[in-house]
């Protein structure tokens, strides 16, 4: 696994830690960092609710249940997550997003969603 890029969030300013608790990032380092090793680019830090659990699930990404192999807790609603940025843009154009902490998501998710888009449902 290559190293962590550390980056820029969607407001220009230093990427912020999403969460130790559950510990996350794809380079678990609680950040929502990407690099070469990171294909779905993992960068949205999201407050995750039910809704988009299930969303998820059904789309073939079951976060709710854990895999220790990967490190994964499994999620529960009002746990914060670096998703994929496809994944959220998804649950975006189905109305199922979670909201998002703007200070923790990486510059990159610009790629796949609009500032306004992830201003929509930001944690405030």
């Amino acid at each position: 696994m290559t190293e962590a890029v550390p980056g820029k969030n969607v407001l220009g300013g230093e990427l912020q830690n999403c969460s130790t608790d559950p510990m996350t990032g794809f380079y678990r380092d609680g950040c929502c960092n990407t690099g070469g090793s990171d294909a779905g680019l993992h960068v949205i830090c999201s407050r995750v609710t039910a809704e988009f659990l299930e969303f998820s699930k059904k789309s073939g990404n079951d976060l709710s249940t854990p895999n220790p192999m990967y490190r994964f807790p499994g999620l529960q609603p009002g746990d914060q997550w670096c998703v994929c940025a496809a994944r959220w843009k998804e649950a975006y154009d189905a109305g199922r997003a979670p909201a998002v902490v703007l200070e923790a998501t990486h510059i990159s998710a610009l790629e796949f969603a609009s500032l306004e888009q992830l201003q929509e449902h930001a944690v405030l």
